[in-house]
């Protein structure tokens, strides 16, 4: 039987490795199956551990404040960063920055925004309540409230304790001497961006990218020294407002200039605005009217037309031209102020500002030497320096022999009056077109950069002129005691409608200080200026340019380090026969 019995299973035996791991990972003797369901019961734990981690975490965020919540901010909602300071030329502060408090909410944290509103509008009256709760009713992480506010405000509101309502430290602009170098110094937006002058050159130059990098957010940045004198512009200024109240002006603006080094020294132009309220830079009548405005200079560009005539050669002190009748070109009629009706010789022309003679120089010279004299000059392309703020001249798109007629004693020509005083400052310094800057320049960077445009003699010549003309000229009137200067005067009609207008007047002076080694150049202008009882119903610039640009020398003189003299020869005398002795 047990032979016929089928022989058993043989199972097969195990290698001893895989035996070796089994009882490593399961022991002996051990149920699989219950140690399986014990591991994945310890996965399922460690996993609810990790995402309990995760719930509590959240909650933490969602109930307490991030501290880099306010930083996350926009780009339209940028912190206010730090400036360098500006200073004049003498160190005094002309703008620096001082820390402001600003308020902020996380809307998204607020509990009561009804509460919050009515809370925050009865410190702060000013706040527009529904713009108030429009803000804190949105779901965005951070919202501006109310930049720079007071520190008072700031205390009150603190007390108020109103959750998620936070205050943070904000970079804020300040102009101590309010309007008085506004139109030079420009000024800056909310978030601390320059948008006019200087402060817009500044950012031009590489501070807004420091800005947008973080590399701009202390105050070790190095101050920007200008030329501008505070003491000097505070001269001018007064003057200004003064001759516009008397003299019932639209408007009053005035340079100084270094003529050897292109610095501008002072520039006003009233009336000008507070920077720090820098909404008032909005009205038009406030623009600056030396960089941004062009105009027709009238005879101050008589100047320029003479000095043409002497530097080519063709023309000389002891030249003569005829100006006993007037000029007719078509509806055009060319005739003088102060009409003499006689032969006038050079120096006859530039004391009795005659139109006619000189337009007869001009015409001497010819069309296209008369052009391209005038570019030469930098009076026929944009004036550019640091301020951003520059206007295009208005030159004629067809120059014809009219219009060399007409532009030879300053109309049919519009130009910046900075551009101007440029090319009459060559004419003083030695015969150097150095272009002007608002930065401080030593005499030796000037050099670099200054073209020669006219000989020294020529230069010699209109400064003898403008002497000439303060002694006995038009420039009488600013023929300041112990100072010996040398002036132009410039009357121009408005152009009203396409026409010129016989009421409207733009006056302007020029004045060199000293004439015989010049140093400054001074340009008054006055805009509509109205005739009055003290001058004899004149409204032209001999009578209310002239004398105002006579105040501000006798102030600015002794600032400028310029000491009286006394008993000086007339200016045959000193600077013809200086120049003689020179040659």
């Amino acid at each position: 039987m047990d032979a016929m019995q089928p022989p058993a299973a043989v199972t097969p035996s195990e290698p001893w490795r895989r035996r070796l791991v089994r009882s490593l990972l399961y022991g002996r003797n051990v149920d699989r199956r219950a140690k399986a369901a014990a591991r994945v019961g310890l996965v399922i734990l460690v996993f609810s551990l990790v995402y309990t981690v995760i719930a509590v975490r959240l909650i933490i965020f969602g109930v307490t404040s991030d501290p880099h919540g306010p930083r996350r901010i926009n780009t339209q909602d940028r912190v206010a960063t730090a400036r360098p300071d500006i200073l004049d030329r003498n160190g005094e502060i002309l703008a620096t920055d001082v820390i402001v408090p600003s308020l902020f909410g996380e809307p998204r944290k607020i509990i009561d925004v009804d509460e919050a509103v009515e809370l925050l509008t009865a410190v702060m009256p000013d706040l527009d309540s529904r713009e108030m709760r429009d803000r804190l009713s949105s779901q965005k992480g951070f919202v501006w409230l109310k930049r720079e506010i007071s520190p008072k405000q700031m205390r009150e509101i603190h007390r108020l304790g109103i959750p998620s309502i936070g205050f943070l430290n904000e970079n804020k602009r300040i102009y101590p001497n309010g309007p008085t170098v506004s139109h030079l110094i420009g000024h800056v937006n909310i978030d601390n961006q320059g948008i006019a002058g200087i402060e817009k050159w500044l950012d031009s130059r590489g501070l807004a990218a420091l800005h947008m990098a973080g590399f701009a957010t202390d105050r070790l940045q190095k101050p920007v020294e200008l030329a501008v004198d505070l003491r000097v512009e505070h001269a001018l200024r007064d003057e200004l407002i003064a001759a516009r109240k008397k003299f019932k002006a639209q408007a009053a603006a005035g340079l100084i200039t270094d003529v050897n080094t292109g610095e501008v020294v002072a520039m006003v132009s009233v009336p000008d605005y507070n920077p720090n309220n820098p909404g008032e830079a909005l009205d038009p009548t406030r623009i600056n009217r030396l960089t941004t405005g062009v105009y027709e200079m009238g005879s101050t560009f008589k100047l320029l037309t003479i000095g043409m005539g002497l530097d080519s050669g063709k023309v000389t002190l002891a030249s003569s031209f005829d100006a006993r009748s007037s000029l007719r070109y078509g509806r055009f009629n060319i005739s003088d102020y102060h009409a003499q009706r006689r032969i006038l010789t050079v120096p006859e022309i530039f004391t009795y500002s005659s139109n006619i003679g000189t337009a007869r120089i001009a015409l001497a010279m010819g069309v296209e030497h008369h052009q391209w004299y005038l570019k030469k000059m930098g009076q026929l392309d944009r004036l550019r320096t640091e301020l951003p703020e520059s206007a295009e001249p208005l030159v004629p798109k067809r120059w014809k022999e009219i219009n060399t007629v007409t532009i030879a004693f300053g109309h049919g020509l519009s130009v910046a009056p900075l551009q101007a005083v440029m090319g009459i400052s060559a004419l003083m310094n030695g015969g150097l077109l150095v272009p002007p800057t608002f930065l401080k320049r030593t005499p030796d960077e000037a050099a670099k950069l200054a073209k020669r445009v006219v000989k020294p003699e020529t230069s010699e010549m209109m400064r003898y002129l403008m002497r000439l003309n303060a002694e006995k000229g038009t420039a009488a009137k600013a023929n300041v005691t112990g100072y010996y200067i040398g002036g132009k005067t410039g009357t121009s009609e408005k152009v009203i409608n396409g026409r010129y207008s016989k009421t409207k007047l733009l006056n302007s002076f020029t004045a060199v200080l000293p004439a015989d080694k010049p140093r400054y150049l001074i340009l008054i202008m006055l805009d509509e200026p109205q005739a009055i009882p003290g001058t004899h119903g004149y409204a032209t610039s001999g009578w209310n340019a002239v004398p105002t640009g006579g105040k501000v020398i006798a102030r600015i003189a002794p600032l400028l380090g310029v000491a009286p003299r006394f008993d000086l020869p007339t200016a045959d005398k000193l600077i013809l026969a200086s120049a003689r002795g020179n040659r």
